[in-house]
């Protein structure tokens, strides 16, 4: 199979899985250590930007591959205290979108930024992220186990990246790795579109 029907099977099951964000739904009452990790995996907004911070981190190479991983759970959690605080952030939704299609295109186009560079976009995007989800954290019946639980499992999907981006060991693997960040990329295009629809 050529590489262009291979990406043509791919775009195809991307519009099989394709769902609303449901990282920061607002719904219900959050729980305590198990609610928290459960919940990034169910959002598929957070799903794909998290694991492109590993892919990408992964391309990098050293010191990236652990530096961005770290930067992003950190940041984050000053992102929730600042959800939590009740302080203002204009263009949330427009802010995760944009970490999907930014990461996305980062690990797509292979791009070696600078290790500053791509630590301060990861930490940008990380404040959106947490700020989401600190939000929902006054609702939540264990509100530290759940912020607990929120940040391992962010930790754990950003590991389940630097294992893909293994692949870029091989070149076959490496076009896989940038195949499926373009991918999240157009799934960043996909909230960015149900964000604006939203907002209208």
């Amino acid at each position: 199979m050529r590489l262009s029907s291979r990406l043509r099977l791919f775009w195809f099951l991307l519009t099989l899985i394709s769902f609303p964000a449901l990282g920061h739904t607002d719904v219900g009452v959050a729980g305590g250590l198990l609610s928290g990790l459960i919940h990034p995996v169910k959002g598929l907004d957070h799903l794909v930007a998290m694991i492109a911070v590993g892919l990408w981190g992964a391309q990098l190479r050293q010191p990236a591959i652990w530096l961005l991983p770290i930067t992003f759970p950190l940041v984050m959690a000053l992102g929730g205290l600042a959800g939590l605080a009740g302080l203002p952030l204009p263009g949330l939704e427009i802010g995760i979108a944009a970490s999907a299609i930014a990461l996305g295109l980062a690990v797509g186009f292979a791009w070696r930024a600078p290790l500053w560079l791509a630590g301060l976009l990861v930490a940008l995007f990380a404040v959106f992220h947490g700020y989401a989800h600190g939000r929902e954290l006054p609702q939540a019946a264990d509100p530290l186990a759940y912020g607990a639980g929120f940040v391992v499992a962010t930790g754990l999907l950003h590991l389940c990246g630097i294992g893909l981006g293994a692949l870029t060991h091989w070149p076959r693997g490496a076009q896989w790795v940038r195949a499926l960040g373009v991918g999240i990329a157009v799934c960043g295009g996909y909230f960015l579109l149900a964000a604006a629809g939203g907002a209208g």
